[in-house]
């Protein structure tokens, strides 16, 4: 439901206040074409590619803990080690499994990067407790359980000192350092390492870290993110003896439109009959649907607050559909309890894991960032991290500034002593209809826009939506087949005569009211180009990027949770209520001749499971008739002032000019 509707935005109001002031570097790039070799010159050969198997030896072993459980672990260890030439440990541990396995069988490459691979580490992978060929119980997300005994308590912070510990004391000619990454699963691991740390653990890295599966991953604010259902057998069915293949299967679903299949299988408990055996997780996730005791001792970031000794680079992708909560929650918690510790953070224009592939074009969706981003980013940033810490003088002069920020708009990266930076101010834009008001004054009491809202035809997230976790491309989708739809309210300002920047963190609050007696919210920020922008090579053959609406930042709050995430309420009906939440950051320009646009809707479907917008206490119990379709009203009155609070980065190179 597109609304004739102008968004206060306060631009001209940009203050100059007492601020840090820091420096935006541009990335340039430079191409150099080499000469046509002149006739009768005989050209040097190819060097020989650089391998794991050519470059490393590998052993496997099988690591005692402290109550006992041995964990399995690879070790490879570069060839020209001896005792005047030392190496540091860098470990990845895992639930997915360090295959291949055997030691005459090498993976086609060790660490994070290439870069890191040829600088040479002692490199070490680690299958977790109760997965693949370790020995034990699996647990997600383990809780940190204290105090940490000799033989007792045990967590993933004690495997990891526990391995540490054998490693500095059994694996030959190592320097006494070690470092660990990881990925997403792999990065909650790696944030691990940093709490109750051992001695030798110097440099962690976690990059895509899991915070706490009811902010990322498998809920959103209360809601149940539908699309992982389909992996839950990843996670939810436990191994009886060590194994070397999958003891897992995915389920049947029969159709690659999953729009369709979740539309099929609602209520949600129509999923059970999906599921080739009994899964774990599976009822975990259904006896627990509020924030209680269960998910709040599995999140990790609590345990962030004090005594992290190790020097922490935390990775995250701006467009990460899967853990975008995690990397900026780690940093800012890390960043505000802890002064002495080497704290810094790297988000840039990638969906998830994309900074560890080797792709020269950085694009997510069709919207192309850059040349070469990956790249620069392993040899530039990661490599420099763990060398200084590793095999350097580990002082914390890495030359790596606290914060490096990609600008997702202007396409460019920043350094920042902090983040969010400091030279920032909130500012709200308030949603206001320019056919009925002009100014605060002439806004009526009951100033409002209402759609009704369907259980059985919800907002669709993205049109292609498959199996297997969340589609990466969505976070930057065209967002014009949602405005289109008379259950979307649609927000938009002027064409902007300048840049304006978001830094920061966005703040949505509400007032709403409802037929029936619960309801979702989803707030999107979107980026209009102009009609004449010029398609890419990443442009798909449907799209235009001329008109396109790009989803900078959207998030999903389920509303029985509004005053408290542990203690659901219902909605009165009819009656207005405050819903408020905050959207994860952006650093993103929106340019001259753009337009910025919110979307507000009530479904999101199949990213988040349908609210039956029918108050039951539990929703993976609602029945079919629960789910009823229901008239949602957003006011943005005098007296009901609906908007949204966003973080604009003051324009530096302006303020000097004056």
């Amino acid at each position: 439901m597109r609304l004739s509707i102008f968004i206060l935005l306060i631009i001209q109001l940009f203050v100059s206040c007492k601020t840090t002031k820091e420096v935006t570097k541009e990335v340039a790039e430079e191409v150099i074409a080499d000469p046509a070799p002149a006739e009768n010159v005989v050209l040097e050969t190819e060097p020989e590619p650089f391998t794991t198997e050519a470059n490393y030896t590998k052993k496997e072993v099988y690591i005692p803990m402290r109550d006992g459980t041995q964990l399995f672990t690879a070790i490879y260890t570069p060839k020209d080690i001896s005792a005047s030439n030392t190496y540091p440990i860098l470990m990845q541990r895992t639930c997915y499994s360090i295959r291949p396995y055997g030691e005459t069988e090498f993976r086609r490459q060790v660490g994070p990067s290439e870069t890191a691979m040829k600088e040479k580490y002692i490199f070490v992978y680690q299958d977790v407790r109760g997965r693949w060929m370790s020995e034990g119980q699996y647990t997600n997300m383990t809780p940190i359980v204290w105090p940490h005994g000799p033989t007792e308590n045990v967590d993933e912070s004690t495997d990891t000192y526990d391995t540490v510990e054998w490693l500095v004391n059994n694996v030959e000619h190592n320097n006494g350092k070690v470092g660990q990454w990881g990925i997403s699963y792999p990065g909650f691991y790696a944030t691990n390492a940093v709490i109750d740390a051992h001695p030798a653990m110097k440099a962690v890295s976690p990059q895509a870290p899991i915070g706490d599966f009811y902010f990322d991953d498998f809920h959103h604010n209360g809601a149940y993110t539908l699309s992982y259902w389909y992996v839950n057998n990843l996670f939810g069915i436990q191994k009886t003896e060590p194994v070397d293949t999958a003891w897992y299967s995915f389920p049947k679903v029969g159709t690659p439109d999953m729009y369709d299949f979740y539309l099929n299988h609602t209520p949600l408990s129509k999923l059970d009959e999906d599921f080739p055996e009994p899964n774990f997780f599976w009822d975990e996730i259904k006896s627990h649907p509020n924030y209680d005791e269960f998910w709040q001792k599995r999140g990790i970031i609590q345990h962030l607050k004090k005594d992290i000794r190790p020097a922490v680079m935390t990775v995250g992708g701006w467009y990460d559909a899967e853990d975008l909560y995690g990397p900026l929650m780690t940093y800012k918690t890390i960043e505000d309890n802890n002064p002495n510790t080497y704290n810094t953070i790297v988000m840039g224009p990638w969906s998830h894991g994309d900074w560890s592939r080797k792709k020269g074009r950085q694009a997510v969706s069709n919207v192309f960032f850059g040349e070469d981003i990956n790249v620069n980013y392993q040899k530039d940033v990661e490599a420099k991290f763990f060398y200084h810490f590793l095999k350097g003088s580990g002082d914390g002069n890495t030359g790596l500034p606290d914060a490096y920020m990609f600008d997702s708009g202007k396409k460019v990266w920043s350094e920042f002593a902090s983040w969010p930076p400091e030279n920032t101010s909130s500012r709200r834009l308030s949603l206001k209809d320019s056919e009925t008001a002009s100014n605060w004054d002439s806004f009526t009491e009951n100033s409002f826009s209402e759609f009704i809202s369907d259980p059985k035809n919800p907002v669709p997230f993205r049109m292609d939506i498959k199996p297997m976790f969340i589609p990466r491309k969505y976070m930057a989708d065209d967002q014009r087949q949602q405005s289109r739809r008379p259950d979307v309210l649609v927000f938009e300002s002027a064409v902007l005569d300048r840049d304006i920047t978001l830094a920061g963190p966005i703040t949505a609050d509400l007032f709403v009211s409802t037929t029936g007696s619960d309801m979702d919210w989803v707030v999107k920020i979107i980026d209009v180009y102009p009609n004449d922008h010029p398609d890419t090579e990443e442009t798909q053959d449907h799209i235009s990027m001329g008109g396109y609406q790009q989803l900078v930042r959207g998030e999903v709050f389920r509303g029985r949770y509004r005053n408290s995430f542990e203690k659901p309420e219902p909605f009165i009906p009819n009656q207005v209520a405050n819903v408020n939440w905050q959207l994860q950051d952006v650093y993103h320009t929106f340019k001259k001749g753009h337009k910025l646009m919110i979307q507000i809707h009530s479904s999101w479907f199949p990213y988040v499971d349908m609210n039956p917008q029918t108050y039951v206490d539990n929703i993976f119990e609602a029945k079919e008739s629960d789910y009823q379709k229901q008239t949602h009203r957003l006011y943005h009155s005098a007296q009901y002032d609906s908007n949204i609070e966003v973080t604009l980065l003051e324009d530096i190179e302006e303020e000097e000019e004056n």
